[in-house]
C-alpha cells in the first residue's frame, strides 16, 4: 500500500467497509458452502429479502460477490477464493490476540490472589 495514492486508498477502505458490516460477513459464510440465491440467503441468514438484496449489492459492487442469472432467479458466489483467505487471516489474528489477552489476565488475576 505504500505506493498508492489517495484515490487507490478510497478504493481499498471501500473494500474493507464492505466487509465491516456484521450482516456481509454472515451472508459471505453461507456463500463459503456455495451458491445461493437470495431466497436461500433470506432464510439462511433469518434477514428479509430487501436487506439481504442490499447487502449483496454492496457486496458485488465491491467486487467480493459475483451474480450468475438463472431464469428468474440470481445466484451469488465467491468472486475469488482470495476473500476466503483474508477472513481466515483476520479471524486467525483476532484469535490470537484474544488468547494473548487471555493469558495477561490469568496471569494478573494470578498475581491479584497472591497479594490477598
Amino acid at each position: 500500500m505504500k505506493n498508492l495514492d489517495d484515490d487507490a486508498l478510497a478504493l481499498v477502505a471501500q473494500y474493507f467497509a464492505a466487509l465491516a458490516v456484521p450482516m456481509r460477513l454472515k451472508i459471505l459464510n453461507h456463500l463459503r458452502e456455495g451458491e445461493r440465491n437470495v431466497g436461500e440467503l433470506t432464510a439462511a441468514t433469518g434477514c428479509t429479502q430487501a436487506n439481504v438484496s442490499k447487502h449483496l449489492a454492496v457486496l458485488a459492487h465491491s467486487g467480493l460477490v459475483a451474480k450468475t442469472q438463472r431464469g428468474t432467479s440470481a445466484y451469488y458466489r465467491f468472486a475469488n477464493d482470495s476473500v476466503y483467505r483474508l477472513c481466515d487471516l483476520v479471524c486467525d489474528q483476532l484469535d490470537r490476540h484474544f488468547a494473548q489477552e487471555a493469558e495477561r489476565r490469568r496471569a494478573f488475576a494470578g498475581r491479584a490472589r497472591r497479594r490477598a
